[in-house]
């Protein structure tokens, strides 16, 4: 059983001052997780330290706790009428990541239609510009022993179908996937038939879960979002909500797969007593699975 927990998970605590970097990768030990994901933006996250100094400190601290770095977790929009920026700036994420020695990267597919965009709005549109992108960026990955995958994420670009169609396009041994088992629920598919279908490319795993209700009823107040159909959700501990995760958790086992599985809570629950809590279940129900 391998478990690590993204360090996105403790944003909440961190932005109130609960907790440092160096705090999370102790209380990640504590709670008996193998792994910290560091998710990297492009400066670092106390705005003053070198983006390259902080991270690299970081993980001379994680590798003195026993902590493995499974993944390095950065943004990316490929779908912008000159992407050629976009490549170079997230092949320094790449630089980085294989600096500290971290072999797995993921990043983002496109965030929306750019203003200039002409033609027909659809998620086809998006993969002639961002597919040679991304196998742009895999390629020279390679070249550094990293490898890189995006996730089921940003809407656009969140559906199963959607995802294989861009996988297909990018075509690169390089390029893989990594599955957030709740995501799919922010487009209305279901997420263990959504899981499913994204097996064998499947090279790391975000845990996460949410509350759903049904559009037709009135819109339950703060912390709720609305899915592309307009139906309510949201991020809740894990385990608690209404993503049938132990169904997903199981199918990926049963695949074959044996890589992390990484907490990601971004729910309003009590920043600290949640992420204690989904990696409770999180552990439990693996050790159900596995046993």
């Amino acid at each position: 059983m391998k478990t690590c927990i993204s360090t996105y998970s403790f944003w909440q605590a961190f932005c109130a001052g609960r907790i440092t970097y160096p705090e999370m990768l102790r209380k990640t030990k504590e709670l008996g997780c193998t792994g910290i994901e560091f998710v990297v933006d492009d400066v670092a996250p106390d705005k003053t330290s070198d983006l390259e100094a902080f991270w690299t400190a970081l993980k001379e601290e994680a590798d003195k706790l026993g902590l493995e770095t499974p993944i390095y977790t950065t943004g990316a929009n490929f779908f912008q009428k000159d992407v050629r920026p976009e490549i170079e700036r997230v092949k320094k994420h790449v630089d980085l990541a294989s600096k500290l020695g971290i072999k797995l990267m993921r990043h983002d597919i496109a965030y929306g239609f750019y203003p200039e965009f002409e033609g027909v709005q659809t998620y086809e549109s998006i993969i002639p510009v961002a597919a040679p992108a991304i196998r742009e960026v895999a390629e020279y990955a390679a070249s550094k022993g990293v490898t890189t995958c995006s996730e089921n994420h940003g809407r656009l670009m969140q559906d199963s179908d959607r995802m294989l169609a861009m996988f297909k396009a990018v075509d690169h041994p390089n390029y893989r996937y990594l599955c957030d088992i709740g995501n799919f629920g922010g487009v209305d598919e279901n997420c263990a038939t959504a899981v499913s279908k994204l097996l064998p490319l499947i090279s790391h795993v975000h845990v996460k879960d949410a509350f759903w209700r049904d559009g037709m009823y009135p819109n339950p107040g703060r912390g709720w979002g609305r899915t592309r159909a307009g139906n309510y959700r949201r991020a809740t501990i894990f385990g608690h909500g209404d993503v049938p995760s132990k169904q997903c958790l199981q199918a990926i086992h049963d695949s074959g797969y044996r890589g992390y599985y990484s907490l990601e809570f971004e729910g309003i629950e009590d920043n600290l007593m949640a992420i204690e809590i989904s990696v409770e279940n999180l552990h439990r129900m693996l050790k159900e699975i596995e046993g």
